[in-house]
């Protein structure tokens, strides 16, 4: 499942690519490597109109499982999801690459896929919540309010499926799929939660990630 992806284009171009009108993200910067529990951009309907701000990647995770945050979805039939997947908590999650571990030995490899090698900006299906709780680590606790999102997936592509068979999040590439997964009712937008186009990615790269992976749970 993914738990690293990066974001490295400007606000400009996300604002531009998500016709957002209001931007309460502050000063992004390039963010190559995002990992669980990192604030990102996220783009969601807000109050004033569609907005680009940041929140921490996420969810609260159910008490039968331990409470923990759970950065991946994939069974929106689960009423403990379902509750969540209305328009008012859908949300893109702005990627230019995202991660999945190849299964080698003696260390897994980190092999980051795109859209091609000039890294387009793309959206991944998202979901988000407030919550109130904490976060961050035993070192840094951050206690208060929150919002979380969490990515959807689905099985993988012929590319993904060659280095992890699993699943792959649910990519949203053209500008039509995005307004789907914002404002559609959850029978159209439930379409989009597919496996990408075999063909349709890229390997950019594989490289060891700069820190160290945070554990977290996905289902």
């Amino acid at each position: 499942m993914c738990n690293l992806y990066s974001m490295t284009k400007s606000q400009k171009a996300i604002l531009e690519l998500t016709r957002a009108m209001e931007d309460s993200a502050g000063n992004l910067p390039v963010m190559d490597e995002i990992f669980p529990d990192f604030l990102a951009p996220v783009v969601v309907e807000g109050v004033a109109g569609r907005e680009l701000t940041r929140m921490r990647w996420g969810l609260p995770g159910p008490e039968t499982a331990g409470g923990r945050p759970v950065t991946n979805v994939r069974n929106t039939a689960s009423s403990y999801w379902r509750r969540w997947l209305g328009v008012e908590h859908r949300c893109l999650v702005m990627a230019d690459a995202f991660c999945e571990w190849a299964d080698t030995k003696p260390r897994k490899t980190p092999v980051w896929f795109g859209l091609d090698e000039t890294r387009p900006l793309f959206a991944l299906a998202g979901i988000w919540v407030s919550w109130t709780g904490v976060r961050g680590t035993k070192a840094e606790p951050v206690a208060g309010a929150h919002r979380l999102f969490g990515i959807l997936t689905t099985e993988a592509n012929a590319e993904v499926a060659a280095v992890h068979p699993k699943a792959m999040p649910v990519v949203l590439e053209s500008v039509e799929e995005m307004e789907v997964w914002l404002r559609a009712g959850w029978e159209e937008a439930a379409r989009l939660q597919r496996g990408f186009r075999d063909g349709g990615l890229r390997v950019l790269e594989r490289r060891l990630a700069e820190s160290g992976v945070q554990g977290s749970l996905g289902f």
